[in-house]
């Protein structure tokens, strides 16, 4: 059974009777979900942690609906943030630092051919009228929102208790309104996040899709640290099966490896027989969105073509639709605080495991472990990222053992940022996302080579793949960085190639 099935020993629900409670001791207004379910509403919205049997859950979509659109998931941050203590809540200044942290030799081979901009990270740092400080990172050119100056506008001033559940400020901004808030309070962040279930969480290693030799020292060294899952990408341009073969060689059977496709298998028809084979490796464990997520009859198929589960990321298809048509065995959850709790909510509901995938150092992958805390089906190992990088920007790194790593009980995000390493890696914020040139070239057993270049989108290499505009997944196939050696040769194929792929016969 994968470690992540269940939830660790001493785990219990958090159920509408916590809700009750929560909300009874806090003083403000609970509504009985019974009362809601004449109240049938057309869309589906996303819902408090509430958990229902997933049949009528199933049965009954525009009950739950009704649940959602109650305004109760409106008061919920109030039911669970701390009391106000006499001290004053009013955000004194905000400070932002931007960092470059390099990336580790191997996973730097293949983030720099397609996403050297990871490298980027702002540092956000919140005080309070209190003297408290709070700290919260930002991917730049990745997270689902960068705090602008706006937002630190609108915020000074502002009761940090009052708007730190407002997305819409970016992530790092929410992160340190919440470890100023943990702090002043004496308490974690999971503490204002809900009801602590465990004192663990699953974490997986990251890295993008990379060579079967580079793919299996990475498992392998994520072996080592203690990590028992990884999380990689499934491409035309690499060969899956070695990929798997390799790294089969190097970790035992009960290490998880989940293989996301971004679409690139194309049709359940072209997929299914790879998926068959890929699935012959005991250590695959999960496929994400191996098709298009809207082919509601694609995925079916292929759900019931292996014994591995699909994850899709939430929301499309409706999630109403996902569940009742059964076209996933779980999510993958992001977003900001609000979101992740509404939508950990409604897999709770549907009885769905999901992961939280809140990419950046050690300073992000700390915040999402604090989520794994009060979110009852973040079952399945969350994706952080922060492996990638030569330092997490942490006095003491993330550690993990047997596959969970504990959840920090001190004040705030219970961590503490390695202000020399911060120093170290300061540059100034880029006007705009870096957009160094690169030209990458595939080639197969045959003689056949592609060139593709970077053209100002993120994903320029994935668009291809998803178009159907490379050969489709081979044995053989190889891809690496072609760095500049100053030749017309170059310059020739990375001109062509900005403008499209360039495919040359054998």
């Amino acid at each position: 059974m994968p470690l992540w099935t269940k939830r660790p020993a001493g785990c219990r629900s958090f159920s509408v009777a916590d809700h009750r409670a929560i909300s009874q001791d806090s003083g403000d207004h609970f509504t009985p979900m019974e009362s809601l379910m004449p109240n049938m509403q057309t869309t589906f919205q996303e819902s408090s942690n509430a958990k229902i049997d997933r049949r009528r859950f199933l049965s009954s979509a525009a009950g739950a609906a009704a649940f959602a659109g109650c305004g109760f998931l409106d008061e919920l941050p109030k039911a669970v943030a701390a009391p106000k203590p006499a001290r004053s809540f009013e955000i004194a200044s905000i400070d932002r630092v931007t960092v470059k942290v390099p990336f580790r030799e191997i996973p730097d081979r293949a983030m720099s051919r397609e996403i050297p901009h990871w490298m980027y990270s702002e540092i956000c740092s919140v005080k309070l009228k209190s003297g408290h400080v709070g700290h919260g990172e930002t991917l730049l050119y990745y997270t689902y929102g960068a705090t602008e100056d706006a937002d630190v506008a609108r915020a000074v001033g502002k009761n940090a208790v009052e708007i730190m559940w407002d997305d819409e400020l970016g992530a790092g901004l929410q992160m340190a309104l919440f470890d100023a808030v943990g702090k002043a309070c004496e308490v974690p962040v999971h503490a204002l996040l809900g009801t602590q279930l465990t004192d663990k969480t699953p974490l997986a290693w990251w890295n993008i899709d990379t060579s079967p030799k580079d793919m299996a020292a990475e498992c392998a060294e994520a072996y080592r640290q203690g990590y028992r899952a990884y999380k990689t990408k499934g491409r035309p341009w690499f060969d899956v099966w070695s990929m798997c073969e390799e790294t089969a060689k190097v970790v035992p059977e009960d290490f998880h490896v989940a293989l996301d496709f971004n679409d690139t298998l194309l049709t359940a028809e072209q997929g299914i027989p790879i998926l068959k084979e890929l699935a012959e490796f005991p250590q695959i464990t999960i496929w994400e969105t191996p098709i298009f997520q809207d082919d509601i009859a694609g995925n079916q198929a292929i759900r019931k073509a292996t014994r591995v589960p699909v994850a899709m990321h939430y929301g499309n298809p409706d999630p109403i639709v996902a569940l009742k048509e059964e076209v996933c065995d779980g999510f993958v959850i992001g977003g900001g605080a609000s979101r992740i709790r509404n939508r950990g909510t409604v897999a709770a509901m549907a009885d769905k495991p999901f992961w939280l995938q809140i990419v950046g150092t050690g300073i992000t992958a700390t915040w999402s472990k604090h989520f794994g805390a009060v979110l009852s089906h973040a079952n399945w190992p969350a994706v952080n990222c922060h492996q990638l990088y030569q330092h997490q920007l942490l006095t003491e790194s993330i550690k993990v053992e047997n596959g969970m790593s504990t959840i920090p009980a001190g004040p705030g995000l219970g961590c503490e940022i390695d202000w020399d390493a911060v120093e170290k890696y300061k540059v100034r914020k880029p006007a705009r996302r870096p957009e160094p040139p690169r030209l990458i070239e595939t080639t197969w057993p045959d003689g056949r080579r592609m060139y593709i270049a970077n053209n100002g989108k993120v994903n320029f290499m994935l668009t291809i793949g998803q178009q159907g505009r490379m050969p489709y997944f081979e044995h053989g196939v190889f891809t690496q960085l072609l760095p500049d050696n100053g030749s017309a040769r170059w310059k020739e194929l990375y001109a062509s190639a900005r403008k499209g792929p360039v495919l040359i016969p054998a």
